[in-house]
């Protein structure tokens, strides 16, 4: 049997990134190969995976990455079982490759495209096969979206401060006013927004009509004893009430709610010589 040195347990210690008394079972195991202990340490974090598949992955972090220019960014959660892993410096450190990975990836969503995604020849799904043989915990991508700028405008996003929660909005606007600061400060609010009164959907239009049927059922059921002549407006104005209240651009704004997001923005691209709209957001949160 080959002897096990300290130059070969720091060498795959370094290569895996693994606890020093894992690295040396499994050069033990392999009688010295460290191709073979990689490839023992990577089915240890698998068969984790596996055995842990019923698990709970309720904590974790959120991770963003935006383009220089603003044009594009990416967004992504990394969850797993406990706190405790999730403020482990290898958790902390595979997030942040996350958000590198969520934003080389050529698709713009589908996690497996996203694990899938190659740098410097080492696909995601690598690396977090061998954080969860570290953890040992179930430790999954959540979710994963990609925006691009395809017409004048930008992205802003958000992630709140206990990185649990965050948020994408992408803005079209006119291309003499896409790079004004003022908007885009106006464009980060709204992430925050977004971030704190979590949206059903962007508009009324976007909303499931089933969604609308059923409310406008229990609307009707709870003033089903009114004057039959007026129960239709009644209803009506509750439904009013209810996209005001679930769809983005009608929600009164949280840092003026004598204005809805829309009449926000639309003050703001004015200031700055020009028109602007919100596209799509994307809202992650944990737990």
């Amino acid at each position: 049997m080959t002897a096990i040195s300290a130059a070969m347990v720091n060498q795959l210690r370094k290569m895996s990134g693994q606890g020093m008394m894992d690295c040396k079972q499994a050069l033990q195991e392999t009688d010295g190969d460290v191709d073979k202990a990689m490839e023992m340490l990577r089915k240890k974090g698998l068969a984790t995976l596996v055995k842990r598949a019923e698990r709970e992955t309720k904590n974790g972090l959120v991770v963003c990455k935006t383009g220089e220019d603003g044009k594009s960014a990416a967004m992504a959660t990394l969850c797993c079982e406990t706190d405790f892993v999730a403020k482990s410096d290898d958790f902390i450190n595979a997030t942040k490759a996350l958000g590198d990975y969520a934003f080389a990836c050529p698709q713009n969503e589908g996690i497996d495209n996203c694990l899938d995604t190659e740098i410097d020849g080492k696909k995601y799904r690598d690396i977090l096969t061998e954080l969860v043989s570290k953890t040992g915990e179930k430790t999954q991508v959540g979710d994963f979206q990609k925006f691009v700028v395809e017409n004048p405008g930008f992205i802003s996003t958000y992630i709140h401060f206990n990185e649990k929660v965050g948020t994408m909005v992408l803005i079209e606007s006119d291309a003499s006013i896409a790079d004004n600061q003022a908007l885009r400060n106006t464009g980060n609010d709204i992430a925050m927004h977004v971030t704190a009164t979590k949206p059903l959907a962007l508009d009324k239009d976007q909303i499931d009509p089933k969604m609308i049927e059923s409310e406008r059922s229990i609307f009707s059921e709870q003033v089903k004893d009114k004057p039959a002549n007026i129960i239709d407006k009644i209803v009506d104005g509750k439904i009013s009430k209810f996209f005001a209240e679930n769809c983005l651009v009608e929600q009164p704004f949280v840092k003026d709610d004598s204005k809805t997001v829309a009449q926000v923005l639309t003050d703001a691209a004015k200031q700055a010589g020009g028109q602007a709209k919100i596209v799509k957001y994307v809202r992650f949160e944990l737990g």
